[in-house]
């Protein structure tokens, strides 16, 4: 991904309704309000409405979510989850914060130290790797 400046405009929406399938690869801020049938990955950060549904992983430096993932988050700085969100898949960030009736399925990891972190997400991916290659 190109370098570029912290900004805090928009850079890319999915309007409500629109569905996308395969992966994207944002530059920048994203909103999403409609549903994402793949991997989502930004150096931004991510805002999911809470009427958007993703399907895939979602990579991003800073994500707010009030819909529905089925996939893991990898959020470099923070990951909030408000209260209408359901999130089926694991949880990495620095940061993370759960409102009251936030459904959380899967695992959550949030380590702070920058060392730490680096060292817990690199485990993880390694482990997420090995179970996908083997044959059940």
């Amino acid at each position: 991904m190109a370098l570029r400046t912290d900004d805090i405009s928009i850079n890319t929406i999915i309007g409500r309704g629109s569905v996308i399938s395969g992966d994207l690869k944002i530059n920048g801020f994203i909103r999403i309000d409609g549903d994402i049938d793949g991997n989502l990955e930004t150096d931004g950060n991510v805002i999911v409405g809470e009427n958007a549904r993703i399907r895939g992983n979602l990579t991003a430096k800073t994500v707010i979510i009030g819909g529905i993932i089925k996939g893991n988050i990898m959020a470099s700085e923070s990951a909030k989850i408000l209260a209408e969100a359901a999130v089926i898949g694991d949880i990495i960030s620095r940061k993370v914060q759960v409102d009251g009736s936030a459904v959380i399925h899967g695992h959550c990891i949030s380590i702070k130290e920058d060392s730490e972190y680096s060292k817990a997400s690199d485990e993880y991916l390694q482990l997420k790797a090995i179970k996908e290659k083997v044959i059940l």
